[in-house]
Parts: C-alpha cells; structure tokens; sequence
C-alpha cells in the first residue's frame, strides 16, 4: 500500500535508519489515526496529553503531529500549556476534511 505520508522514504541511507523508517511505515497511518482521533474526541491537547491519554509513548506520537500539521489535518489552537519537561507546549486542535476545526 502508498504511503501518503512517504514516511517510508524518511531516512538517512544507512541500514539502520532504512530498517526503522520501513517499520514506523507500517505503523504510522494507525498512530496517525489515533492522534486525530483523540483530538477530535478529547478537544485540544498538546503532545505529551495525546500521549497520555492515548496510552503512547511520545516517541511514537510526536512525529504524527507534524505530518498530520503539514496536511492541514490538525493546527495550532493558539493555547500553550506546560509540557512534562515544564516547557511551553502547542495545544493542537483537530481540523476535520472541510478544513474546518473542531470546536473545543
């Protein structure tokens, strides 16, 4: 199956890195689903808060975010939040097909 996201193509040309991006392919599109789906249920949170609601460990989820943001599937609320490492954090927002977003 396509990878919309090429996420398979995201390496560094060495075996390992090969290796990693072809298993985090074959996940992605779920982990991708799970944190849309979490913001279009839960409202807005920001990484660390999907990770913990959904029960994943932020090296999982982390990186849908940006490939979910530059498909324009979820945006900045414009809200920061501190994160676990005490940090200001993005609070994301999920944005449905029409672009449109999801009310909090």
């Amino acid at each position: 199956m396509a990878d919309a996201f090429n996420t398979a193509g995201n390496h560094r040309g060495v075996d390992t890195s090969i290796a990693a991006a072809e298993l985090a392919a074959l996940t992605s599109n779920h982990l991708r689903y799970v944190v849309h789906k979490t913001l279009c249920e839960q409202g807005d949170h920001t990484v660390d808060e999907v990770c913990a609601i959904a029960g994943y460990p932020r090296y999982s989820l982390q990186p849908r975010f940006t490939e979910l943001r530059k498909k324009g599937l979820i945006c900045d609320s414009g809200l920061r939040r501190r994160n676990v490492s005490g940090a200001n954090a993005i609070v994301w927002r999920a944005v449905l097909r029409d672009r449109k977003a999801v009310a909090a």
